[in-house]
């Protein structure tokens, strides 16, 4: 295995320096036998020697010192002349070539070497226990070929230092001193629904609850929140719906067939139907569960369901987070006080066993 890359399943343990929190997450779900999509990192050590190389770094973190996170102005142009330092950069031949032979692989993995993958940032400094990264850094979908390929990479090394990444990084006191970042190059699901699942109710943080999100077509406008999804809450242990809202889904992004997506009007047919299945919905469900078990806390998932498999097959994982709000509060969980039975004792022993995690 090359130092600039790791396959997602390679039996090398995921280390989080060398592939930043979204490839290790990756890595480690693969290999717990989660239908996580193909793929491979580039590596920190590729980043490592981009930057490297000259006084490039040197020259980022010099540029970075006295500035004024309030001053935006400022901070527009010192972000955008740093980009273009790193977009301009000569990228040294062992890093490109290990690069394509990974794409390579994974494109005869598949059968097809214009399968399109997508292209997503993988910082060390992301899904830290106390702060959430989710959207800092770029993610691109649908690209094809190994030159768009390599562009997009050396576009997420980039996006380390857009204004909203670097002012961030400033508020929450994290230094830009040895910051570094993989890249997640991967299979692109043709999402025919999608969205994300939380293993806790984030509204009151009763963790005896399951709340999905869904929309039709990529989940990137449920997590911008550019669209407002259907609304599900789903008992934690039973696996039964408690509660279901129906939205008004009017856009969609969908593949345009020649390596991006597009914008597009829902059917009336669609907008106003659930995204979802009941069955795919209790397997979008157990996938939180199991992703919660296996990482031993309350989990944030973004999950897809790829039109192109057969059901049953379909719902794939693309990313597990820790939780970020509820799991720094040192208060008692709320349970929701409906329901009688086993039910209401199922969720009375959830909570003692929530109190005791977050105490």
């Amino acid at each position: 295995m090359s130092t600039f890359t790791f396959s997602f399943d390679s039996s090398e343990v995921p280390e989080h320096d060398r592939l930043g929190g979204k490839c290790t997450s990756l890595v480690i779900m693969t290999g717990a036998g989660m239908p996580v999509p193909p793929g491979f990192a580039v590596t920190t050590s590729a980043f490592d020697a981009v930057m490297n190389q000259t006084t490039l770094r040197d020259h980022i973190l010099k540029h970075l010192q006295n500035l004024d996170p309030n001053d935006v102005v400022d901070v527009d142009t010192r972000a955008a002349h740093i980009r273009e330092l790193i977009m301009t950069q000569e990228v040294p031949t062992d890093v490109r070539d290990a690069t394509i032979a990974a794409f390579r692989s994974l494109m005869a993995y598949c059968g097809d070497d214009d399968t399109p993958v997508a292209v997503r940032s993988s910082a060390t400094a992301e899904d830290l226990p106390d702060a959430s990264f989710a959207g800092q850094q770029d993610t691109y979908l649908w690209v094809v070929g190994e030159r768009d390929v390599l562009q997009k990479i050396r576009e997420c090394w980039a996006s380390l230092y857009t204004a909203r990444a670097i002012t961030y990084r400033m508020a929450n006191g994290i230094s830009d001193d040895g910051l570094s970042m993989a890249v997640a190059v991967q299979k692109m699901v043709n999402s025919r629904t999608s969205g994300v699942a939380m293993t806790i109710d984030p509204m009151n943080g009763d963790r005896s609850k399951i709340v999905v999100d869904s929309s039709w077509g990529l989940g990137e406008m449920v997590v911008s929140g550019e669209v407002t999804p259907d609304n599900f809450v789903i008992d934690k242990i039973m696996l039964h719906i408690v509660r279901r809202i129906i939205s008004d889904k009017h856009e969609e992004l969908v593949p345009s067939g020649h390596g991006n997506v597009i914008r597009k009007e829902v059917d009336a047919d669609r907008r106003n139907s659930p995204s979802l299945s009941d069955d795919e919905l209790i397997t979008v469900a157990r996938l939180a569960k199991a992703a919660e078990k296996h990482y031993g806390s309350v989990q944030d998932i973004e999950w897809a369901i790829d039109a192109d498999l057969p059901p049953g097959n379909n719902v794939l994982l693309l990313q597990s987070r820790p939780e970020t709000v509820w799991s720094q509060k040192k208060q008692e969980v709320k349970v929701t006080s409906t329901g009688s039975g086993i039910e209401a004792i199922t969720r009375s022993l959830m909570a003692q066993i929530g109190d005791r995690a977050t105490g």
